[in-house]
């Protein structure tokens, strides 16, 4: 289909970003980085490989893999058609890309488990509230490939140690198991059967839940409706031994590394792939609306569904926006929001001085100094103001008497101190205060 715009030549309204997306910039989009970079930081000591998938999909890909009774693939996903008549949806979530990247590229085949990380925007049709947009960020791993308990709880604990690092001291943790598919075809029709005879008053939504999936009651926003379940059957009597011992296993192993963990027999995920050990962390310091900083779980069909061999995956996705409400809740870490360590300031026009200025940024760049320059022809004062928006701990003042003399001075803009360096050495000078700034050996 062609699009077609009439430009109004007269009119010059401000554009601004369609609802649920947000712009990410300045000191903000400094904390993103960092905290993006501390997980994939974690992913590597747990010796999980990064991973990027597309941002768009076939379609099909998430109404077989994410379910067709799920919220998300009957109201939430952005599907659209392309030129060539194709089904195309942005990804509502990640571990359907990832897994359907494992099977097209034959990943088993460099050994089991996969260790899998990846982050990026999701987007979801939702309705916009603090903490929930409709682009939002997910950074997330998937182990696939392996049925173990272990693994289970490496994967739990990976996403706890992330959470701690970022300095969440109200996190908690979620646990339950779900069974497998053949176990809860029996509970389903209970659960089903004993909702009916409740005689609760069911809206649209929760209806056509109880027609497709039942379970899906488990996270219903009815209070009538999560009264009554509340006090239905419980999956976990319908499993079997052997699904039992795999999560006394995972509750073992959480023990074993002191992790806190709460069981919640109504925990079942908003996806239909989930089998087994499901989990979720959420946040204490948060309202109850938007606790939820991530989970995830077990899933033994997703593979072969997206055609693949029969293979077992567990993995997680944690939402970084919750993450940052939660640090703010909390008073967590502040990251570094300052954009230079070192600011080279020119005292005159000169082109000698500039020429100085230049060469002295270009080496503390390419000494791994973060380093800036005022641009614009400003006066010393306004230099000095840049440098206070900066964040920069040290400034680099190169004057035209001083380099007659073949020295610059360095500034300390904490304490005021400053120190007359030779231009030679100042690299190794200012390279040796940013490095004991930062408390390096």
């Amino acid at each position: 289909m062609a699009l077609t715009y009439t430009s109004r030549p007269m009119e010059r309204r401000p554009l601004r970003a369609p609802k649920g997306v947000e712009d990410v910039y300045g000191p903000e989009a400094a904390r993103w980085h960092a905290l993006e970079d501390r997980f994939f930081e974690v992913c590597d000591l747990y010796g999980y490989r990064r991973v990027r998938i597309p941002v768009f999909e076939d379609t099909e890909l998430f109404v077989r893999g994410v379910g067709e009774a799920t919220d998300v693939v009957r109201k939430e996903m952005y599907s659209f058609t392309d030129r060539g008549g194709r089904s195309l949806t942005l990804r509502p979530e990640g571990t359907a890309g990832v897994v359907r990247c494992f099977v097209e590229h034959h990943l088993d085949q460099a050994g089991l488990p996969q260790k899998l990380a990846y982050g990026g925007p999701m987007f979801r049709a939702e309705n916009v509230q603090r903490g929930r947009q409709r682009q939002f960020n997910q950074l997330g791993v998937e182990a696939i490939g392996v049925d173990d308990p272990d693994l289970d709880v490496e994967v739990v604990a990976l996403g706890w140690r992330f959470l701690a690092d970022c300095g969440l001291e109200a996190a908690a943790l979620v646990v339950n198991s779900i069974g497998r598919p053949d176990e809860r075809a029996a509970y389903i029709e209970e659960l089903r059967g004993f909702v009916e005879r409740s005689g609760v008053a069911i809206g649209a939504d929760d209806r056509e839940r109880l027609r497709l999936n039942p379970m899906r009651l488990l996270d219903t926003k009815d209070p009538a409706v999560a009264e009554v379940v509340a006090s239905a059957p419980r999956l976990y009597d319908h499993l079997d031994v052997e699904s039992k011992a795999h999560f006394s296993a995972v509750l073992d192993g959480l023990e074993a590394l002191d992790i806190p963990y709460t069981v919640d027999h109504g925990l079942v995920r908003g996806l239909d792939y989930y089998t087994s050990t499901t989990f979720e962390y959420v946040s204490t310091s948060l309202e109850a609306a938007q606790n939820a900083l991530g989970g995830g779980g077990h899933y033994d069909g997703l593979v072969e569904v997206v055609g693949g061999p029969d293979l077992p995956g567990i993995g997680f996705a944690l939402g970084v926006e919750r993450i940052l409400l939660a640090m703010d809740a909390e008073g967590a870490a502040a990251t570094d929001r300052s954009t230079a360590d070192v600011v080279v300031l020119q005292a005159g026009a000169e082109d000698e001085v500039a020429s100085t200025a230049r060469g002295i940024c270009d080496a503390l760049r390419r000494a791994g100094v973060r380093s800036d320059r005022p641009y614009g022809g400003r006066s010393l004062k306004a230099q000095f103001k840049h440098a206070d928006r900066t964040g920069a701990r040290f400034a680099v003042i190169v004057g035209a008497r001083d380099l007659g003399a073949g020295r610059v001075t360095v500034r300390d803009l904490a304490s005021g101190a400053e120190a007359t360096v030779a231009t030679d050495d100042v690299v190794a000078h200012v390279t040796a205060a940013t490095g004991a700034e930062r408390g390096d050996p």
